[in-house]
């Protein structure tokens, strides 16, 4: 299941998406979290529910990618939406036995919970599918760079989060190395109860984590040895330049903000 996860990998492409301005695509996925969580009303999703579709039509990501990223939190939403279908309180009654109650609130904020959760999961990832390390980076650095005028490493900060997204897929690809390694000798880690369960993964992190830290040594070894500096004297091989399709996408992504926005008012 962990190899299935796909936060965080870029996939190649030339569609309209991909080649956008990252700088534009990172302030579009901001205003579409912030239309996500606007309010508690399923009419204020229903923006969020729009620009997720558009983007993913125009990036032709396939949907099979999509799956993969949503499957392994299928579980996770099914209990959260339960807890939430139980032991929420208020409205109409629909169903009651002792002490378990589904009430007209509980159900709303099942299925709120649920889509809004599988949207942002959707939406915020076609960030990463459309867009390169490389290009993350320097689009994150151009966004923050007013803050250099306060001495704020941005660059640092810039390439340390990239290289964390960039890491994700290999850590879990090598989690899912290791445990089918233990499972080979003989390792089990879904039986027991969930104290044995969490000693049973101690064989797991111990090697994850070795792994991981001889990955950021082989890395930096890696950029030592071609010069790098950090942002000292640095040049940029691909320069960022705006364009119409950028402008349009933002512009439509304003008015699905604005309109959400006044949803949230009104009601």
């Amino acid at each position: 299941m962990l190899k299935d996860i796909t936060i965080g990998q870029y996939f190649p492409g030339d569609s309209v998406v991909h080649r956008m301005d990252p700088r534009f695509k990172i302030v579009m996925t901001l205003l579409f979290i912030a239309m996500l969580f606007m309010g508690q009303h399923l009419y204020s999703l229903i923006f969020g529910i729009v620009f997720c579709l558009l983007a993913l039509a125009l990036s032709r990501i396939p949907v099979r990618l999509i799956w993969k990223s949503v499957k392994p939190l299928l579980v996770i939403l099914m209990i959260t939406a339960v807890l939430d279908l139980f032991f929420i309180d208020g409205g109409k009654v629909y169903f009651k036995w002792l002490f378990l109650k589904i009430t007209e609130d509980g159900v709303r904020t099942a299925i709120l919970m649920v889509v809004r959760i599988v949207i942002l999961l959707i939406g915020s990832s076609l960030l990463t599918y459309t867009t390169s390390p490389i290009t993350l980076t320097d689009a994150i650095e151009r966004l923050l760079s007013p803050l250099k005028k306060i001495h704020v490493p941005v660059h640092a900060f810039a390439m340390m989060m990239t290289i964390a997204l960039r890491f994700i897929p290999t850590l879990l690809e090598e989690t899912d190395k290791i445990m089918t390694a233990q499972k080979a000798r003989g390792a089990s880690f879904s039986e027991g109860n969930l104290i044995q369960r969490a000693k049973a993964l101690v064989p797991v992190l111990v090697p994850l984590f070795v792994s991981a830290f001889r990955r950021a040594e082989e890395l930096a070894t890696a950029m030592e040895c071609r010069c790098y500096r950090g942002e000292t004297g640095r040049t940029k091989m691909r320069q960022l330049h705006a364009a119409g399709r950028d402008y349009a996408a933002i512009t439509v992504t304003i008015l699905l903000f604005a309109a959400a926005v006044a949803v949230k008012i009104i009601w």
